[in-house]
């Protein structure tokens, strides 16, 4: 058994990977003949070894023996071989997850020898070297904030089922560190992972439904019952620790800097299924969660707070809260505690059914009922002065500050909810409801001055546009709907429950302003007589194409321009939020182009607010992959403009992120703690004099110029290379990435076949499965080129550039990641999908020379043999994982060609869909990426 024995000595790190991944692909291997016989296994080590063979050693001959091995399976042994490959990932997954807990816990075990980079205290130790006093650090931390935001996009390709069993063996294979397990724990272990993995084999991957919304919203709220309820504090408990060691001459409570948000249940942008009344249940749902929460800790401080009268003497305080209880709170549902000398148990009774009462209808407005969290906060402090009054402050400090930073940060809602919709639905509305009023007959007709002028002076007149006599289409009638629900929810949940509405293709000033006169409509925002506006929500728009991220300066400064909005930001503490759109600008102009007018946009909208005296909080749109500004948390906040962070960042976490981040508290905390450091230092860099100024406005001058460029490469191949969509949905799986039941949204806008209509998502997910990743790099070679033209002195402006220019070294590290994980030889067999040879060899071999303008370059300017030479674990971690992604690319291109041909007779065959479909949840698995 010697991949259980526990390796000791201090620089074992990687060695205990691999053993973890050894250990968990030896249990595998004896799962595949308990479930198939020898005959299973001896296939699937026979085409690993196969792949292996063929990566070393790339021949013609090699390549085609392989493929008629792929290609000549039975089909029952067939399914079975892709779901042995698919499972394996998921291990793997698995073990490089630990490993990362690991790495973390061996930092701690050096007891302050060495402190981990990207640590709470490495940037709080960088604070105190850079001389920054109390007095700045305590701006610094007033003006940090960082909300991440989880959405329904439909990117996580696993069911709930699958994840929860990977959490058990997650928690099960850590336990092999454990050095004072004993020969039979050791083997029972075995045995639990044994019969872990054999449950996996036999759960359905696939979904036998689309989920509803409502589906999605308990998936959300699974990893703040499983993690982030908890791991959300030990962030903030460790900076404040962090901060006492460093500046001990003073007392830290540190603001709310990092909090969560959600759409799930808000988001409606192309997805008829959420609501109003959707939105309405999910607020339910999340307080429901919330206030459970409070009760289990409730119950759980219970068995901790036993001190007596007989022994200490309780504050006068802590008395008078419990006899006013004792007058206004009946104990139904929570059992009286008749000990009397036991006061901080008698006092948690009555807290606890208050908080029953907070799900209770009934008791709503009465005060036998928590009416906001704020009155839970102060019963807590309440506990934790007396508690310190009797010097019993080790005990306040280990529960009960805990617990009053949990209400802090989840109140009694659990994460702001977002509202999202179509620009197009709001100019919809408000065309029909003018009309009705005959206020002008065709709004959507207006041109833009026209409308702005129009909408402006709604804005300003208190009278109502609608009426609840009048009928209006149900699509108007939904829009309306969800405004009275934001204001209901408001006054039920607490203002905080929702305070942003997001305007998709936000394209214009008009699209803006008509959320505001909507919101008007019922109350959210107000003219009072004295001229001063109280508003509760503010509209946020999205910018997301190429041409809407040139425009958005105008935008808002024409917005800002208009008084009555001007006041609106002014009530929302003169803080405008905008949000920039990462995957649609990636798939309207390529990832060069696309990044570079992101950081333009963030500059520019910046400069234009400072003319108004207004604060940006910038919410950025990031997906998971590569192809849609998917990169590391940490990373994200610190490639960001220093100047751009001061009111805030809120960015999205998607799909297959979720489980990657904060399934584990391990990792939840680790993800956390470098956002947190990132903050940090970016708040820093903010601060200090900037480097290289005159250097940085020349290389933005020539990444504009390599932008045009690749801007220009990249919309011929896409949107004037006439057969590319056909070339595109024939050879990726498209069509068939659609029929995975994994969101509740559709995969288009609108019912069409046109590219400007398909979302991002699938546009991504399609790409990366058929190993090509081109949204992720294509065109950059070219737009490098721009500049390089083969001068070895340009060369060397790149490789500083590289070394010295935060933005641009982003830009190539993404590029280069995105390179090492494509493969062009797979790419081409998926290639040949596509019916007619002249097209595919045409496309191809314009996508096969660009790839390799832009690896070649990206090798030169990073001075790499091999990409990610000067990162070998992530290098090693892809090469590892390439024998067994191929054998399922493989198997999906066969499976494709076969299913297309029966589907093209007007035939189906529901089995080998579901083949396909198992190919793409192991490909997203082994490539760690969907859309």
């Amino acid at each position: 058994m010697t991949e259980l024995t526990v390796t000791a000595g201090k620089n074992n790190s990687s060695n205990l990977l691999r053993r973890d991944i050894r250990f968990l692909g030896n249990i595998l291997g004896e799962v595949l003949v308990h479930q198939g016989g020898n005959e299973l296994l001896d296939i699937v080590e026979k085409i690993r070894e196969a792949s292996k063979s063929l990566r070393a050693s790339f021949l013609p001959e090699t390549h085609e023996e392989f493929k008629d091995m792929i290609n000549g399976l039975a089909p029952d042994i067939r399914h079975q071989v892709i779901r042995a490959f698919a499972i394996y990932f998921q291990l793997v997954n698995i073990a490089e997850q630990n490993h990362r807990i690991r790495r973390k816990r061996d930092y701690e075990l050096a007891a302050g020898e060495t402190i981990q980079p990207g640590s709470i205290e490495a940037s709080v130790m960088e604070l105190k070297e850079r001389g920054f006093s109390y007095d700045e650090v305590q701006e610094i931390l007033q003006g940090m904030s960082l909300e991440l935001v989880m959405t329904a996009h439909p990117t996580e390709a696993m069911r709930r089922a699958i994840l929860d069993i990977h959490k058990r063996i997650a928690e099960d294979v850590m336990q092999l560190d454990n050095p004072t397990l004993t020969f039979r724990e050791r083997e029972q272990l075995r045995e639990k992972l044994l019969n872990e993995v054999i449950t996996l084999w036999q759960t359905d991957e696939l979904r036998d439904r689309k989920p509803t919304v409502l589906d999605e919203v308990r998936n959300g709220m699974y990893y703040f019952h499983e993690t982030l309820f908890h791991v959300l504090p030990d962030v903030y408990q460790e900076l404040e620790r962090c901060l006492t060691k460093y500046y001990p001459e003073h007392n830290w409570h540190l603001p709310t800097y990092l909090k969560f948000g959600s759409w799930i249940g808000g988001d409606r942008d192309g997805n008829p299924s959420v609501t109003a009344d959707v939105t309405w249940e999910t607020l339910k749902m999340q307080r429901k969660l919330a206030v459970r929460e409070y009760q289990r800790l409730l119950s759980d401080l219970f068995k901790h707070l036993s001190f007596s009268t007989s022994i200490v003497n309780v504050s006068d305080e802590l008395k008078s809260s419990i006899l006013k209880d004792g007058g206004t709170v009946e104990l139904k549902k929570t059992q009286a505690w008749t000990n009397e000398k036991e006061p901080y148990r008698i006092k948690l009774t009555y807290m606890m059914e208050k908080l029953y009462n907070v799900l209770d209808e009934a008791h709503k407005g009465q005060p036998d009922r928590y009416a906001v969290p704020e009155e839970l906060i102060e019963d807590l402090q309440i506990i934790d002065r007396s508690l310190r009054h009797h010097y019993a402050d080790y005990v306040a400090d280990t529960y009960i500050k805990k617990l009053i930073r949990q209400v802090e940060l989840f109140g009694f809602h659990t994460a702001k909810l977002d509202i999202r919709q179509h620009s197009k639905e709001h100019e919809n509305a408000m065309s029909e409801i003018l009309a009705s009023l005959n206020i002008t007959p065709n709004y959507a007709d207006l041109s833009e001055p026209e409308k702005v002028k129009l909408l402006a002076k709604l804005l300003n007149d208190p009278r109502p546009l609608t009426s609840p006599y009048q009928e209006y289409s149900e699509s108007t009638t939904e829009c309306l709907e969800v405004y009275r629900t934001v204001y209901i929810a408001q006054k039920e949940f607490g203002k905080n429950c929702i305070t942003s509405y997001l305007i998709s293709m936000a394209e214009a000033t008009s699209d803006i302003l008509e959320v505001m006169v909507f919101a008007k409509e019922v109350g959210l925002f107000q003219k009072e007589a004295d001229g001063s506006v109280v508003c509760t929500l503010q509209a946020v728009p999205l910018f997301e194409t190429i041409d809407d991220l040139h425009d958005a300066p105008n935008i808002m400064r024409e917005l800002l321009s208009i008084p009555a909005y001007r006041q609106s930001v002014a009530a929302m503490n003169d803080l405008q939020e905008i949000m920039l759109g990462y995957s649609d600008s990636n798939k309207d102009g390529g990832v060069i182009t696309a990044n570079w007018e992101l950081r333009v946009a963030l500059k520019e909208i910046t400069k234009t607010a400072k003319e108004f005296g207004v604060k940006l909080k910038f919410f950025h749109g990031r997906g998971g992959a590569l192809g849609r500004g998917g990169m590391p948390l940490n990373r994200s906040i610190m490639v960001q403009p220093a100047e751009t962070i001061g009111g805030g960042i809120k960015i999205t976490e998607q799909g297959e992120v979720l489980s990657e981040r904060y399934s584990l508290q391990g990792i939840a905390y680790r993800s956390l703690e470098q956002a947190t450091s990132a903050l940090v230092i970016s708040s820093i860099n903010a601060r200090l004099p900037k480097q290289d100024g005159l250097y940085e406005s020349q290389w933005e001058e020539i990444v504009k110029q390599m932008s045009e460029t690749a801007l220009k490469k990249y919309q011929d191949f896409i949107f004037r290379e006439p057969d590319f969509l056909k070339f595109f949905k024939e050879s990726t799986p498209l069509g068939e990435v659609g029929e995975l039941n994994i969101g509740s949204r559709p995969s288009k806008r609108k019912n069409s076949d046109r590219f400007e209509d398909l979302r991002a998502i699938p546009w991504v997910f399609a790409w990366t499965q058929s190993r090509y990743l081109l949204p992720a790099w294509y065109a950059a070679g070219t737009g490098l080129q721009e500049f390089y033209q083969g001068k070895p002195e340009n060369m060397k402006v790149m490789q500083d550039m590289y070394e010295n220019f935060p933005f641009f070294r982003s830009l190539i590290d993404t590029l280069r990641f995105a390179v090492v994980k494509a493969d062009l030889n797979i790419a081409r067999e998926y290639s040949k999908l596509c019916g007619d040879e002249e097209i595919r060899t045409r496309i191809f071999k314009q996508v096969e020379a660009e790839f390799i303008l832009t690896k070649n370059l990206i090798l030169s300017i990073t001075g790499e043999q091999d990409l990610l030479d000067n990162q070998p674990t992530l290098q090693e971690s892809v090469r590892q994982r390439n024998p067994y992604v191929d054998p399922l690319s493989y198997l999906q291109v066969q499976l494709l060609r076969e299913l297309r041909e029966i589907r093209e007779q007007d035939g189906d065959d529901a089995e080998l869909l579901r083949e396909v479909l198992l190919t793409i949840n192991g490909i997203a698995a082994g490539m760690r990426n969907t859309g």
